[in-house]
């Protein structure tokens, strides 16, 4: 587990949910991974009872699973759950690029073509996925924000705990080259105002996204224990 700095006027009980959290979402704790109160406990700094409470809320996000008799475990990523969040995504992010193409906080173009960039960057090294991952994550925010959208898009972020996770786990895998010149259309398209081209670009990335996870579940892949597959 990382341990990263405390916050300045952050409570223990606020970093302990900070670090756990952040943890669970870059995969450093992995799903199905068995948590200890008491190491947890010690690593942080604070009492259990804190540590309890928090480990509470994030069993209220489906981050942690608690199983009686057995112990307290980072949940396995749930697919029915990944579905949901990715049809939230997806529908809603087709509407928002629909309105940046009739109106959008042209500043934010300046920020997106550095992200691009950015992006451009890692996909030329081995690893960097996390980063990677982050720099994809914000890209998208930006045309949330640029119509005025932003509540909007931390409503996806609430549901996307477990979709993020499987992407963070393709993206380890993925040509991140072609995730690149998928962004760069998405600028192209909003930029030239073509609006009758946002639901093709829409579902073109929605498939690619979803083909590239389908070997994560095949039973000979090392990920394969991660997920929870309900039937």
């Amino acid at each position: 587990m990382v341990l990263y700095d405390k916050n300045e006027n952050e409570s223990g009980k606020d970093y302990a949910y900070r670090v756990l959290k952040e943890n669970i979402m870059s995969l450093e704790l992995k799903p199905g991974e068995l948590l200890s109160e008491i190491e947890l406990s010690e690593k942080l700094g604070i009492s259990r009872t804190p540590i309890r409470e928090v480990l509470m809320k994030l069993k209220s996000e489906h981050l942690i699973e608690v199983k009686p008799q057995s112990g307290t475990y980072v949940s396995l990523i749930d697919l029915d759950l990944v579905q949901e969040a990715r049809f939230m995504r997806f529908a809603l992010e087709e509407k928002v690029l629909k309105s940046a193409c009739e109106e959008f906080n042209e500043e934010l173009f300046v920020e997106l073509d550095k992200n691009l960039y950015a992006q451009q960057i890692l996909a030329d090294m081995e690893g960097g996925e996390k980063e990677f991952h982050k720099l994809d994550n914000r890209f998208h925010e930006l045309f949330f924000l640029g119509v005025n959208k932003v509540n909007v898009w931390q409503s996806i972020l609430n549901i996307s705990t477990h979709y993020n996770r499987m992407r963070l786990l393709s993206q380890a895998e993925d040509p991140k080259k072609d995730v690149v010149e998928q962004h760069a259309e998405f600028i192209k398209v909003i930029k030239e105002k073509h609006i009758d081209k946002v639901e093709s670009l829409i579902n073109d990335h929605m498939r690619y996204t979803k083909k590239s996870w389908e070997h994560l579940l095949e039973e000979k892949n090392e990920s394969h224990n991660f997920f929870k597959i309900n039937k």
